[in-house]
């Protein structure tokens, strides 16, 4: 395994890895907040990808995983040799993350709507168990746009799911957008629901620790929008 490094490896590490230009702004827009998490918020230990004790990060927006492949050789999860071979023949590094084949990964995705109510689940069984562990689950603003996921979102509102919080990447992608915000599609339902720079670490840090008793927390990183550059 390499040692850790830091962000200003991640875009060295993201060139490695070629085939799914369709899917980089996919990628782009989640560094950020991918970093933050890896870097300042989730209970996560390369040596001990298993522990039953962990935060759970799923990754709904499975699409353009080139941005979590990085960020897990940054942090220790993965050998950087792996990128070179991204979508090869035999490569466990696939255009959609495998939780079998890719350590530190939760659940297998690229079909749009399943993780957030994976994520519930996931919140559900870890509070039953009475594990001090936060599921975290990473969805798509276009991604909302999946009926399944407002189920989702209603049940942990009512539960009061506080164990769970959903950061949701706005590039201005979904067909019809959001009158009057996303979060507020989350607080309607009994969220706490927080608004943050996704380019910004310190407020995407400040928006993660939002307190929120008996509530799930909802995080909404604006990025710049789909197709404009940084």
């Amino acid at each position: 395994m390499r040692s850790p490094t830091g962000y200003a490896d991640l875009a060295g590490l993201m060139t490695r890895m070629t085939g799914d230009e369709k899917h980089e702004p996919a990628a782009t827009s989640t560094l950020d907040v991918l970093w933050v998490l890896y870097d300042r918020i989730l209970r996560v230990d390369p040596r001990r990808p298993d522990d039953p004790d962990r935060d759970r990060f799923l990754v709904s927006k499975g699409h353009g995983p080139m941005a979590l492949y990085a960020v897990l050789v940054a942090r220790g999860f993965l050998d950087d040799h792996l990128l070179d071979r991204f979508a090869g023949y035999d490569s466990t590094l696939g255009h959609h993350p495998d939780r079998t084949l890719v350590p530190g990964v939760e659940i297998s995705s690229g079909s749009l709507g399943h993780g957030l109510g994976l994520a519930v689940g996931t919140a559900s069984g870890l509070l039953l168990q009475g594990r001090d562990a936060r599921t975290v689950v990473l969805v798509g603003d276009a991604e909302l746009d999946e009926g399944s996921n407002f189920e989702a979102i209603q049940y942990a509102g009512r539960a009061g799911l506080s164990g769970l919080s959903a950061v949701v990447v706005d590039n201005s992608s979904a067909s019809h957008g959001w009158p009057g915000g996303i979060a507020g599609r989350f607080t309607a339902e009994g969220w706490v629901a927080v608004d943050a720079d996704g380019r910004d670490h310190d407020d995407l840090e400040r928006a993660f620790r939002t307190a929120h008793p008996d509530r799930p927390l909802a995080v909404v990183a604006h990025v710049e929008p789909k197709g404009s550059h940084r």
